[in-house]
């Protein structure tokens, strides 16, 4: 009995991508941290509710993914990729969409309480991010198969999510929490760029047409080492116009440095994914320490 009950958690941690949710909590903790810096007063239970929202959302979108391309046929045993639970055999389709559902269904409520909090703007951003949900998986031509994914993460995992985490703390917005978005907002797209790199081939056999796909080798490096060393040049901006401590995530650009190389033609499947939880660590060090120098 323990044994399957290991294996449950197993299954449904790995199915859940636990490297990406680092990239739903960051916009949260930032956007918060910005609007407490500004005197708004910490609002826990908000605060809360919103970390939560956020995560389910990822999880919600990891299992869908996860399900939708291997009912596609985009996901096949020999992919290059970290494990899929679908594919592999280890979850049924129809068991990842339940999960998937009830992850959606409890982020819903959750946002229902949120919109009760922060009125209109936060109903705005959540009836725009469900609709742009949809479009980046669903239908004939979903976003995850364009040139367009990476602006979809930018604009709604990164300036959104912490534009409206201000937003429901504080009840009003400013140009930081728009920088500061898209500061943690162009490290996740280029964890997105990343993965695509690493299945350009596949994709394009495919007929799935992603930025990684249409620049090209070595575009696709210069456009990862932009995402990679555009948000040190915003931080300069937040420290300008609000907040002088948010130097401190200056500390991260070392690291950034050291991960541009790493993209490169040769690289293998294997090197890629190491890459991918590297740029996902780069986006949460960057709002961690963000974070923590606003109150400096």
């Amino acid at each position: 009995m323990g044994l399957f009950k290991r294996s449950i958690l197993v299954i449904w941690w790995t199915a859940i991508r636990p490297r990406t949710l680092s990239m739903a909590a960051t916009p949260v903790v930032l956007g918060s941290a910005l609007a407490w810096a500004d005197q708004a007063a910490p609002l826990w239970p908000v605060f809360l509710a919103t970390l939560l929202c956020a995560l389910l959302i990822q999880i919600g979108t990891n299992l869908h993914n996860d399900v939708a391309d291997f009912e596609r046929g985009a996901d096949r045993p020999d992919r290059l990729g970290p494990l899929r639970v679908t594919v592999a055999g280890w979850a049924t389709p129809q068991s990842v969409h339940r999960v998937a559902a009830l992850s959606f269904a409890l982020a819903f409520m959750l946002g229902a309480y949120l919109v009760q909090q922060g009125g209109w703007p936060i109903l705005a951003i959540g009836v725009a991010s469900l609709i742009a949900g949809w479009a980046y998986l669903g239908g004939a031509h979903p976003i995850s198969h364009s040139a367009l994914g990476e602006v979809f993460v930018l604009v709604f995992f990164g300036m959104l999510a912490v534009v409206g985490s201000h937003w429901l703390q504080s009840g009003n917005t400013a140009p930081a929490a728009w920088l500061s978005g898209a500061v943690v907002g162009l490290p996740a797209a280029a964890v997105l760029l990343v993965n695509n790199y690493r299945d350009r081939e596949a994709d394009q056999r495919q007929g799935r047409h992603t930025l990684a796909a249409r620049l090209g080798d070595r575009g696709a490096e210069r456009a990862y080492a932009t995402m990679v060393l555009l948000p040190f040049a915003l931080v300069l901006g937040v420290a300008w116009v609000a907040h002088p401590g948010a130097l401190l995530s200056l500390l991260a650009l070392p690291y950034a440095l050291t991960l541009i190389p790493r993209l490169h033609r040769q690289a293998s499947g294997a090197q890629l994914n190491g890459l991918l939880g590297a740029t996902a660590k780069l986006g949460l060090w960057l709002g961690l320490l963000l974070a923590m120098g606003v109150f400096l």
